[in-house]
């Protein structure tokens, strides 16, 4: 299975364009009614809005968007492009306008609408979702940090830390690098550390 990425969190972003206010909501869904829902959600809390522009796509399923009345083309479409470009599924985003009075043409509004769905995504963060291979990695307190190194030069992520009598780190390594990460340790510690995996799953973890 490919790798492929989803909003880590809920995220939020607001700014003030020519006194147009502009708010961006992300969210991560497993469904189209639950992206759905979402907008309804969004369009009844703001609406006293000139504009909430929606847009969602589900991996293996539907891309939706809509400019809800900005000039076609300038908002919902811009807006879902930037997740293509970031190759994020399984999100839905609703940018929501508060009309300031000032025209601002369609150059415009396909900067202000990609800005605002960009700086919510940012605020969500992003996780990569692949198979993963659970590892614990029992070292000295003076191999810990050289271990967390080696760790994420394979692509891989420190979950957890435990500070004992010695140091044991809990982490995910990429299924595929697994084997080569074993011996990579063995090697790079003379024999000294010796990583014990613990299962394999398929979820997402964040990047950032």
């Amino acid at each position: 299975m490919s790798e492929y990425y989803v909003p880590t969190a809920a995220g939020e972003a607001a700014f003030t364009e020519k006194r147009s206010r502009f708010l961006g909501h992300v969210r991560p869904v497993q469904s189209e009614e639950e992206a759905r829902d979402f907008v309804s959600a969004m369009k009844k809390e703001y609406y006293d809005a000139r504009h909430n522009c929606w847009c969602y796509a589900l991996r293996g399923g539907p891309e939706r968007y809509s400019d809800d009345g900005e000039p076609q083309g300038s908002a919902g479409l811009p807006m879902l492009e930037v997740f293509r470009r970031e190759g994020v599924s399984d999100f839905v985003c609703v940018v929501t306008r508060y009309f300031g009075g000032v025209l601002l043409g369609t150059g415009g509004l396909l900067r202000t609408y990609t800005k605002s769905a960009k700086d919510a995504l940012d605020a969500a963060g992003l996780s990569v979702v692949r198979r993963w291979t659970a590892l614990e990695i029992p070292c000295s307190y003076a191999a810990a940090e050289r271990m967390k190194q080696e760790l994420a030069a394979c692509g891989g992520v420190a979950e957890d830390v435990d500070y004992g009598a010695a140091v044991v780190i809990r982490g995910l390594i990429p299924a595929e690098k697994a084997e080569a990460f074993l011996a990579r340790i063995f090697d790079v510690s003379a024999g000294a550390v010796t990583p014990v995996v613990t299962g394999e799953a398929l979820r997402p973890v964040p990047l950032r």
